[in-house]
């Protein structure tokens, strides 16, 4: 027969556990980036180029799929997963559709002979739905549905999965 005692300890033994248990729950589903097991990520920083440096600044969305990189000089930005038909662009014999240009000649798809890009890893910083990079005079805002990059008189683009268009 159990004593007491033992019952007890055993009764403590499993409250311990089970507030481990909790403790460990909650910050896995409560971290910074609020899904479950995904690693945290870092906010799009792009004071180097912001300042005026030669050094660009870059960015990934969350997803991953979309990464821009910004200088005073322009905007790159990849998309690695497209579903919109890919856009012609006159003289180019390779792929078109993955990498839009902004600069001071205003936007542009690139023709791109290799493989499409691939999806953005960890390296890169993450500008968060809602969040917005500058550099020079050139303004990227983040959202969930793509990323919008316009220069100072607002011509740009919209860059999603499923579609992209020219702004304003």
């Amino acid at each position: 027969m159990t004593s007491k005692r033992t019952i007890r300890t055993w009764v403590v033994i499993d409250a311990v556990l089970v507030t481990v248990l909790v403790v460990l729950l909650v910050a896995t589903l409560g971290g910074p980036s609020g899904s479950p097991g995904a690693p945290a990520s870092t906010t799009a920083t792009p004071t180097a180029a912001a300042t005026g440096s030669a050094a660009p600044a870059k960015f990934r969305l969350p997803s991953g799929n979309i990464a821009c990189t910004m200088a005073p000089s322009g905007v790159t930005c990849t998309i690695a997963s497209i579903t919109y038909e890919p856009p012609a662009v006159p003289g180019c014999a390779g792929d078109t559709g993955h990498v839009l240009v902004l600069n001071d000649d205003g936007f542009a798809f690139d023709c791109v002979d290799g493989p499409a890009p691939t999806v953005a890893g960890d390296d890169v910083p993450v500008l968060e739905y809602g969040s917005k990079a500058t550099s020079g005079p050139y303004v990227c805002t983040s959202a969930t549905d793509g990323v919008s990059c316009v220069d100072d008189a607002g011509t740009g683009f919209k860059l999603a999965r499923a579609a992209w268009s020219e702004l304003p």
